[in-house]
């Protein structure tokens, strides 16, 4: 298997110029400066091929340049690019019956629409706080929900994220997440682990930290995305939605990475027979034109005009993208998740069998986490290991991502074929053994 001279020329040049203007405060995966793609292929700058298996962060659930998704933004660019939010367009509107229409609890929604992620999560915070006349929440560990300052201080995925710019916003108090492989609480005999985790939570953060009737929300991811793609156990969310109930905490779902067909269904809370009163979504929910869409029970969504708003809330762009999204992905690229995710997590299991460097394959859908450690009976995460993985993957034309300590994460494109599947995962182990012989 050929490695790529990579970066090239063309790219070294844009490499050159972007280190000299853009803020150093991203961080960059590998240097890919893309010039096109299509489908689950993307294509440098100077020619070479690369599968995505990282779709922007699992953004680009549609593929790359979808002809559809394509269709519907030149179509609305050709009428007008921006009205405000102090005005009314039909995409708008239609976006939010949509998103009405599909959200994960029985009763009619209220939509706030924003431009990522981070600002949905302070939306959702903000409308948690009012509804409820609460100040207080709970949070996980290993959670990512943003890094503008309110976000901030429920993510707790890396401390990087929070070094030099404390204090947080204080009320946030974080429990561990219901992680079955590396557990971080003993268990009753019996008890299944999300029990364990909910117990913990009534126990000793509102049993010793904070009075329930002082909580308003409990934000948690239904899979851990940054924190590494960790996937809670069946017991969780019930006895989580039972704790809400009887404390009137709201149930702050957020779907912003595991969401929009990411899972094989719509959300990835449908998983677990529950719903939440809340869930923020964007990433792919506009196939890459930055959206965010916080989704409130009708009855909960009681804050006045002007309570909340932005710029650009209900951008056309952005709605139109959307709606031909969402329409692709119950057309067809949901079911296909759920169908090639499955396949792959076996071929990802088999690939396992033979390399003793893979202590855990999870996930569900095509949301899922190859997690490296440093012996199996330890588990101990490998994290120098998987970078270097991730490293040969790249220079090989498999575009990957990590997250947690030492987990690969696969989140291609919802449209991914198994050829493609077969293709990337022959790669993948051909990393592996590279990396085993260094």
């Amino acid at each position: 298997m050929q490695k790529m001279n990579i970066p090239g020329p063309k790219a070294k040049k844009i490499l050159e110029q972007d280190s000299k203007y853009v803020s150093p405060s991203y961080p960059r995966a590998h240097p890919l400066v893309m010039s096109h793609g299509k489908g689950s292929e993307i294509w440098d700058v100077d020619g070479n091929r690369f599968l995505d298996f990282a779709s922007g962060i699992a953004v680009i659930g549609t593929g790359h340049a979808h002809p559809k998704v394509v269709k519907a933004i030149q179509d609305q660019a050709e009428k007008f690019l921006h009205i405000s939010s102090d005005f009314y367009h039909s995409t708008w509107a239609d976006l939010s019956q949509k998103l009405s229409e599909i959200a994960p609890f029985s009763e009619e929604a209220g939509i706030f629409l924003s431009n990522s992620g981070a600002e949905c999560v302070e939306a959702a915070v903000k409308l948690a706080r009012y509804h409820t006349g609460r100040s207080q929440f709970i949070a996980f560990l290993g959670g990512f929900h943003g890094r503008t300052m309110g976000a901030l201080s429920f993510t707790a995925s890396k401390s990087i994220y929070r070094s030099g710019f404390f204090p947080s916003m204080p009320g946030v108090y974080h429990a561990p997440y219901p992680d079955t492989y590396r557990p971080l609480l003993a268990s009753r005999p019996g008890e299944d682990y999300g029990e364990v985790v909910v117990r913990y939570i009534e126990e000793e953060i509102l049993g010793r930290l904070v009075p329930p009737e002082d909580v308003a929300g409990i934000l948690v991811e239904p899979v851990q995305g940054e924190g590494g793609y960790i996937v809670p156990p069946p017991g969780f969310f019930p006895a989580l939605r039972d704790l809400c109930d009887r404390h009137g905490i709201l149930l702050i779902d957020d779907e912003v990475q595991a969401g929009m067909g990411r899972t094989g269904k719509m959300w990835a809370i449908e998983h677990f027979g529950v719903e939440p009163d809340i869930v923020t979504s964007a990433k792919g929910i506009a196939s890459g034109v930055p959206l965010g869409a916080t989704i409130a029970r009708k009855s909960m969504m009681t804050w006045p005009e002007g309570a909340h708003g932005n710029t650009y809330g209900g951008n056309p762009l952005a709605c139109a993208s959307a709606l031909a999204t969402i329409d692709l992905l119950q057309e067809e690229f949901i079911q296909n998740a759920a169908e090639v995710g499955e396949y792959t997590k076996d071929a990802l299991e088999e690939i396992q069998a033979r390399h003793k460097s893979i202590g855990q394959v999870r996930g569900l859908g095509l949301m899922i986490g190859v997690d490296f450690v440093k012996d199996q009976a330890s588990r101990m995460p490998a994290k120098t290991f998987r970078n270097r993985v991730e490293e040969h993957c790249f220079e090989h034309g498999l575009v990957t991502l990590g997250c947690g300590k030492s987990t690969v994460r696969f989140a291609p494109p919802l449209s991914i074929s198994e050829t493609e599947v077969d293709e990337g995962l022959q790669i993948f182990e051909h990393a592996i053994t590279l990396t085993e012989k260094e």
